[in-house]
């Protein structure tokens, strides 16, 4: 497997891509529904994956009803993360190697997600990446989420980069429909979700990890 041509930028995803946050989200949708006595349906914490808070509670009131108590369980379900975040928060493999490898070649890079600038500054924080990134593109700043491509769109006129020359990294469904969406490079690095067929005809390819990434990165830069 190969990229097509050498990338002239590089778009993050973060939660589950950066860090290995999904689960500890999946963790706190159990324990908050734990704690208020929902019996919460196994469905639903997969449709959770890559999706807006907005996004899972519309799903949650269908599946859940309308009386379902929304605004206690989201509360609890934060409060929960929150706690899991400031002991368990973690990288994913390679993320270092890889920002290690685009600062010498000299490619601007930029996160696209759809978490408050404050979670994704709080997570970089702790980890000591706040300056390894270009940019920043978070809930806010574009109209439409995910699996709209405007995430990605705007990610790209932020660092001033032709969409088709950007290589984007995501694992969510969402994320690789937004990313292919916008006529980038699309690939996935699975977290959670194994690709569909639908997915796989959406990506340049699908890889392992972050190292892989950077290893495609490498034959396509010509280095040894």
């Amino acid at each position: 497997m190969t990229l097509p041509h050498m990338p002239a930028a590089v778009i993050f995803d973060m939660d589950g891509l950066i860090f290995d946050t999904e689960a500890l989200y999946q963790e706190a949708f159990l324990a908050a529904a734990t704690t208020g006595g929902h019996d919460l349906p196994a469905a639903i914490l997969q449709r959770a994956i890559g999706v807006t808070w907005a996004q899972s509670r519309i799903f949650l009131l269908e599946q859940m009803g309308p009386d379902f108590p929304m605004d206690q369980y989201f509360a609890q379900m934060v409060a929960h993360f929150d706690l899991l975040v400031a002991t368990q928060l973690r990288l994913k493999p390679g993320v270092v190697e890889l920002l290690d490898f685009l600062d010498e070649l000299a490619v601007p890079r930029c996160i696209a997600t759809s978490s408050a600038h404050s979670t994704v500054q709080s997570h970089l924080s702790a980890h000591g990446l706040v300056d390894r990134f270009h940019a920043v593109i978070g809930h806010g700043d574009y109209a439409a989420s995910k699996p709209s491509p405007d995430p990605f769109l705007t990610a790209a006129k932020r660092l001033c980069v032709e969409p088709a020359l950007c290589l984007a990294l995501e694992d969510s469904y969402n994320g690789v429909r937004s990313a292919s969406a916008a006529g980038m490079m699309t690939f996935m690095v699975p977290d959670l979700l194994s690709p569909t067929p639908e997915i796989e005809s959406l990506c340049t390819g699908v890889v392992s990890d972050l190292h892989a990434v950077r290893r495609l990165i490498l034959t396509a830069s010509g280095n040894k």
